[in-house]
């Protein structure tokens, strides 16, 4: 069995939190975990926008805080979100969320994240594969 305190590990476990352009990820779960998925509370700064484009992982994201959206750039349709706001990322959806207020998030990726990706210019993450070498 797994248990963590999200406050704990923001406070004493700095290699499990990310931060990059107006938002910061901590990461409950990591590959390094072994539960086939990653498991993170990203917290995204009122005001800003960010585009990403997951090509080698999936990811469900869930609201728990905050108002935004999030506009699928392959159809342009936008949809609002809000504490309760589910979406998941399917078919490798490139996408724009704007966090028009703070916004905590819930994510869970497959495959999981290691903890050391950085978004690359296309707004994706590197496979699992191109990692290990």
């Amino acid at each position: 069995m797994i248990v963590r305190d999200f406050d704990d590990i923001s406070k004493n476990e700095q290699h499990r939190v990310v931060s990059d352009a107006n938002w910061t990820s901590v990461r409950m779960l990591l590959a390094e975990d072994g539960m086939n998925f990653s498991f993170h509370i990203t917290i995204l700064e009122a005001g800003s926008e960010h585009t990403f484009h997951y090509k080698n992982h999936f990811e469900s994201v869930y609201c728990m805080q905050g108002k935004g959206s999030i506009t699928d750039l392959a159809t342009g349709e936008t949809h609002q979100i809000k504490p309760g706001t589910m979406y998941a990322l399917n078919e490798h959806d490139k996408h724009t969320l704007r966090a028009e207020e703070e916004l905590w998030m819930a994510c869970c990726f497959n495959p999981p994240v290691t903890g050391k990706e950085v978004h690359r210019e296309d707004g994706s993450y590197a496979a699992p594969e191109e990692l290990a070498d």
